[in-house]
């Protein structure tokens, strides 16, 4: 050992580590244990530990269970971090999935905030006989409960960031609902013509189920706020006292200013992870709605020439490297993208939830990594798919009113009045022309030309059209 290294100690032996190194031989020993995904914890849990060491070093110090020399330290330590959390990026270098439940992951961080502490204390890195990692920032803790609790913590911010963002998406899709309330177009089921209905109403539908998953994932947070930090190992309080467990809660919702409760049952938290997974189902669904939206983008701006060509998306980039001019729609298709990893996560978390036993969920690592990740990624795809998809959409009036000039749509729309069979038989003679259609129904007696005009205008299909369905021959019984 030299003066650039210090040696550091535990239960399976001794490590050699560099002086200056802010965390500790637990989480040296993580880095050749855990070589899985390349990607360390994601900050945003690593800030909500943080939080959660700080309202606990409060607690203790309220309790007089730490003295203030100590609790000063670790609360300086943890302000340091809060300040800036990335800027100590590579102070909790762990992988992301991890065995031990997180164990790892609360050994970095009590690691780090000891060696901050310590180096606020005058004294050097791994000085641990003046301020312990474990006997002093893990004071009164298990990873059981500080992990499941800032979990909680960090999904609860990324949940209100999501349903900001489609709250905003769906104000964007009910903006256009209003612009295009008067452009009529067809109406489509199983991919075949239907009836016709306005690119306004389309959009609207979508307003509307943007506003399910917005409201859903809202209220997702009163199931993530009770916690049950205070429970230590098992939910009981083992080495921790009553007046600990109410205090450091009582800390840790002034210092999120979330609306955080005591658990009733603080042992039920500790071993069930089923709110993440009902979290995570809120989420599928959010995808399942995205997926859907996307696909129909993508259709109506298919073409220019070969397909419906129905909206225009903004153009954002070239789209090959072999066809000039070609343009793709690459934000619905991103997004498409994003929604299938928010599902293949769900079915991850599920999995995991399924696997605790007995009195804790060993595979918390798994769901905390892929619940943050699909909370992250859905809140960018949203904002990408209102800013640069919704927003700048424009829609194409021509090429919505084409496909509704043809006799089908026509047979349909006035099939109640003339009859099934014989808007069928109709349909049938007079082919894709709907004026020899509407001709037809007038020479035959079925209604005369003032009842077609009234019933074609109640269906739309005249709007932001010039009397289409006149014709050098006017439209009157014979």
């Amino acid at each position: 050992m030299n003066e650039n290294t210090r040696i550091e100690k535990d239960l399976l032996g001794t490590m050699e580590l560099p002086a200056d190194c802010l965390y500790g031989i637990e989480t040296a020993r993580a880095l050749s244990n855990f070589q899985v995904t390349g990607r360390p914890v994601r900050i945003e849990l690593i800030a909500a530990m943080v939080l959660v060491k700080k309202a606990a070093a409060l607690a203790n110090l309220d309790t007089e269970r730490l003295s203030r020399e100590k609790a000063e330290a670790i609360l300086f330590a943890c302000d340091e971090i809060l300040q800036d959390p990335e800027a100590f990026r590579s102070a909790f270098p762990a992988d992301a999935l991890q065995g031990g439940a997180g164990t790892t992951t609360n050994m970095n961080v009590n690691e780090v905030l000891a060696n901050l502490g310590l180096k606020k204390m005058g004294r050097k890195p791994g000085e641990y006989s003046y301020l312990h990692p474990l006997d002093d920032v893990n004071l009164g803790q298990s990873t059981n409960d500080v992990y499941p609790t800032a979990l909680r913590i960090a999904s609860i911010g990324l949940v209100r960031a999501l349903s900001q963002s489609c709250s905003r998406l769906q104000e964007s899709l009910q903006r256009k609902e209003q612009e295009y309330s008067r452009i009529v177009k067809l109406g489509r089921t199983e991919m075949m013509d239907a009836v016709p209905i306005t690119l306004g109403e389309e959009f609207g539908a979508y307003a509307q189920a943007i506003a399910r998953d917005r409201w859903r994932i809202y209220k997702a947070e009163e199931r993530l706020r009770q916690i049950n930090l205070g429970g230590t190992a098992v939910g009981n309080r083992n080495n921790t006292t009553r007046q600990y467990m109410y205090r450091v809660t009582d800390h840790l919702q002034v210092l999120t200013e979330y609306g955080l409760a005591r658990a009733e049952y603080p042992m039920d938290l500790t071993q069930n992870c089923d709110v993440f997974t009902e979290v995570s189902g809120l989420l599928k669904a959010l995808a399942v709605s995205l997926i859907k939206i996307c696909t129909d983008l993508r259709i109506m701006n298919s073409g220019p020439y070969g397909g419906l060509s129905e909206i225009h998306l903004k153009p954002l980039q070239e789209g090959s490297t072999i066809m000039p001019g070609k343009v793709n729609p690459v934000i619905p298709e991103m997004v498409t993208q994003a929604a299938l990893a928010a599902i293949a996560d769900d079915n991850a978390i599920t999995s995991a939830a399924s696997m605790g036993n007995f009195e804790l969920n060993a595979f918390m690592p798994l769901i905390a990594d892929r619940l943050l990740d699909s909370l992250t990624v859905l809140d960018q795809a949203v904002k990408s798919l209102q800013e640069k998809c919704i927003d700048p959409l424009e829609a194409d009036a021509s090429g919505c009113r084409k496909h509704l000039d043809h006799a089908l749509i026509y047979a349909t729309v006035l099939s109640p009045y003339i009859g099934y069979e014989k808007a069928s038989e109709l349909a049938a003679e007079c082919g894709n022309d709907r004026q020899a259609f509407c001709r037809k129904v007038v020479q035959e007696g079925l209604m005369t030309s003032e009842e077609l005009h009234r019933i074609l205008h109640a269906e739309k299909l005249d709007l932001d059209h010039e009397d289409s369905l006149s014709s050098e021959t006017p439209l009157e019984n014979d």
